[in-house]
């Protein structure tokens, strides 16, 4: 089907060409007169362009989704459809990095969190220093809303590590999730965990899709913080997981809890 600027342009040609009226050359055409001498008028989108770029530079791992929510959220766009046209034409489409795939399971059904600090998932992630030492984080997310209490960075880190990291919170969740590891199940964790009443859930052997809320976590810290700095020593790397852990609070959207932070949808949930 030939739209309205196609046939603009082939009115145009009839009335230079072949010397046809502008009448004639509508009616021949299908095409009303006032769209005939419709003049585009282009809004001026050089602050959206200028913001769209500085946005996907300082969240290189964002998409079109999340880019959107902050420009709409600064009142510079409404629809996403301009927002969407403005990011293709600037080719900032991702690449997606590639996963090894797992096997299919079936997940075990483990109770959800109903508030806040009721359940917390925690796991381990490394990475490297510049200098190749080995580096350990420990990640922890709140299951409710989404906020990561803590993360805690070590060349290594042993039962006695986890006690005094947990221990140096503000508070203390009723129930952690988490995998089977010789930390998590040392007799160290599990008297501590007697004594401050929390229950341990461990997921089953093998299968970290059934504690989905810290993988996806994990997903995250890893392609927004881990992929995106150099960490050149222990100092250097608190300082930037720590940064980020932040940011993740208090200025992430969060798709799960409705585009809020992790921060806001608990200040909202204790309401």
């Amino acid at each position: 089907m030939v739209g309205p600027k196609a046939k603009r342009l082939a009115a145009l040609h009839l009335i230079e060409k072949h010397e046809v009226s502008e009448r004639r050359a509508s009616k021949v055409l299908g095409l009303p007169r006032s769209t005939k001498r419709y003049k585009s008028h282009p809004r001026d989108e050089e602050a959206l362009v200028k913001r769209i770029k500085e946005l996907a530079n300082r969240h290189r791992r964002f998409g079109l989704p999340r880019l959107h929510y902050l420009l709409k959220r600064e009142g510079l766009v409404r629809s996403k459809d301009r927002t969407e046209r403005v990011y293709r034409k600037l080719g900032l489409q991702l690449s997606k990095r590639r996963r090894k795939k797992m096997i299919s399971v079936t997940r075990v059904p483990f109770e959800k969190a109903k508030r806040p600090h009721e359940i917390w998932s925690f796991d381990f992630v490394s990475d490297r220093t510049e200098s190749n030492r080995r580096l350990r984080c420990l990640t922890i997310v709140d299951d409710c809303t989404k906020k990561t209490p803590g993360i805690f960075a070590s060349y290594s880190i042993t039962s006695k590590d986890l006690i005094s990291y947990f221990e140096s919170l503000s508070s203390l969740p009723s129930k952690l999730r988490c995998d089977n590891g010789p930390e998590m199940t040392s007799r160290e964790f599990l008297d501590w965990a007697h004594r401050r009443k929390i229950e341990i859930e461990y997921i089953q052997p093998g299968k970290p899709i059934q504690n989905a809320f810290i993988e996806s976590f994990n997903s995250r810290f890893r392609d927004e913080c881990l992929n995106e700095e150099l960490f050149f020593d222990l100092e250097d790397a608190s300082k930037k997981i720590e940064r980020w852990r932040r940011y993740y609070n208090e200025k992430r959207p969060h798709s799960s809890i409705g585009n809020k932070t992790p921060a806001e949808y608990e200040k909202d949930f204790s309401k």
